[in-house]
């Protein structure tokens, strides 16, 4: 697979991660990063300078919109908000979950008929 297909997949998976935690409540850029990393059980962690640049991205794209919550005390901070076309991507995302889904099970099996003691 090319370098640019696989950047792509692999954005769209992120894109995917970043929907599903925002469709439970929007949350703050930290808070996110924070969700998506404990999301991904410790297998990679998304660094922050990433994060922001996707959610950049997807908002100017339209999948989010972000207001500025206002702190009494501390800094101010951006809260993302999935929009219609945010949640309709998410939705649209079951198919290539289901996808990987299988791709891995034939993986899977794969590995139980050729390595049984392993």
């Amino acid at each position: 697979m090319c370098g640019f297909r696989q950047r792509l997949l692999r954005g769209s998976w992120l894109q995917l991660m970043v929907l599903r935690v925002l469709y439970e409540k929007p949350l703050h850029g930290y808070k996110l990063l924070e969700e998506v990393n404990s999301f991904q059980a410790g297998r990679r962690k998304m660094k922050p300078g990433s994060l922001y640049t996707i959610l950049r991205r997807m908002e100017h794209s339209g999948l989010l919109d972000s207001i500025w919550e206002k702190k009494s005390a501390g800094l101010d901070r951006r809260v993302y908000n999935l929009t219609d076309k945010g949640f309709e991507m998410l939705r649209q995302g079951k198919s290539m979950i289901e996808e990987q889904q299988k791709v891995l099970e034939e993986m899977a099996e794969f590995y139980k008929r050729n390595f049984k003691d392993d």
